[in-house]
């Protein structure tokens, strides 16, 4: 049998960096700004690109480029190629002083709100030419880590993939937030907290829950007045209403400290969150990679101690 043998001087690894790009950006104008190309080259580009792969690769759709079927089959291996490319030229040290480029992580605005502030001022101490971006999320942003599309997510994962690993990062109780001077700011009994109206904040969209969950298991129900996706507009709300939202302990504290809220106990025994980090195995000994999540699991173990919900 006589295998079919592939000329690889038709291969251009500037090509298959604009594929890279246009994974992540789904437009051909964004991805040519990410590799300093122009409208017009970043198409001619495309172009050179869909006649050395023999596809068009990515199509129009109505949220922008959707990949084709061999697109989507092309994202990990050429992922894995460009890597490997990058780790045989790359230096074997990392010095963040003089690291330029951009970091991208997946993070709900929960974790955002909490590690942020410490992670910049890290990158403004020892990396100063470093930027960050925070991804739009895309339900538990595990899909956006298994293509690439991020650098690494941070969130609460039960089971991610056995293509990616995960660090713990830290436990959180449960609190509650009400405006202050409200009604119930002097405590809550069980039964007091299940008859307010709440504010609840859907993350994922995955799942029921825990707090449902844990009333349920008592007989009892909440009435959910408002659904948000976000933490911060959910507190907003509920410091201008009688409403009452239930959210991680240390968010409720960073909350109250800006706006007009009274953090109050949880009457009600949940599992804590233990949010992790997650990030795909063909970074994981990165040396810029392993510098960046070591800063983030140095921001984590600065927070002080949270008792859990219900003590």
């Amino acid at each position: 049998m006589t295998m079919h043998q592939v000329d690889l001087t038709s291969l251009d690894l500037n090509l298959l960096k604009l594929f890279e790009a246009l994974v992540r950006e789904r437009s051909v104008t964004q991805a040519g700004l990410r590799l300093g190309l122009s409208q017009p080259a970043a198409s001619r580009a495309l172009g050179r690109l869909r006649a050395m792969l023999g596809d068009r690769l990515v199509v129009r759709g109505k949220l922008g480029l959707e990949l084709t079927p061999r697109g989507e089959t092309l994202i990990e291996p050429v992922a894995r190629l460009l890597e490997d490319a990058r780790r045989i030229v790359a230096p074997a040290v990392f010095d963040p002083a003089a690291a330029t480029g951009r970091i991208t992580i997946a993070a709900h605005d929960h974790l955002s709100l909490l590690i942020l502030g410490g992670l910049m001022a890290r990158l403004e101490r020892h990396a100063p030419a470093l930027s960050l971006h925070i991804a739009q999320p895309s339900g538990d942003n595990v899909r956006l880590v298994e293509q690439g599309a991020v650098d690494l997510a941070l969130g609460v994962f039960e089971s991610p993939p056995g293509s990616l690993h995960r660090r713990h990062l830290y436990e959180d109780g449960f609190a509650c937030v009400v405006r202050a001077g409200h009604p119930a700011a002097d405590g809550l009994t069980l039964e007091r907290y299940a008859a307010l109206r709440h504010v609840a904040v859907t993350i994922s969209g995955v799942g029921e829950s825990a707090i449902d969950v844990a009333l349920s298991a008592l007989g009892l129900t909440r009435h959910v007045a408002l659904k948000v996706p976000h933490f911060l507009a959910g507190a907003m709300l509920v410091a201008d209403s009688d409403m009452i939202l239930t959210l991680p302990g240390r968010l409720a504290e960073r909350l109250a400290a800006v706006l007009p809220l009274a953090v109050l106990k949880l009457p009600l025994d949940v599992a804590p969150l233990s949010p992790s980090m997650i990030w795909h195995g063909r970074f994981h000994g990165d040396p810029a990679h392993v510098w960046i999540r070591r800063q983030i699991v140095d921001v984590a173990a600065a927070f002080d101690p949270v008792a859990p919900s219900g003590e």
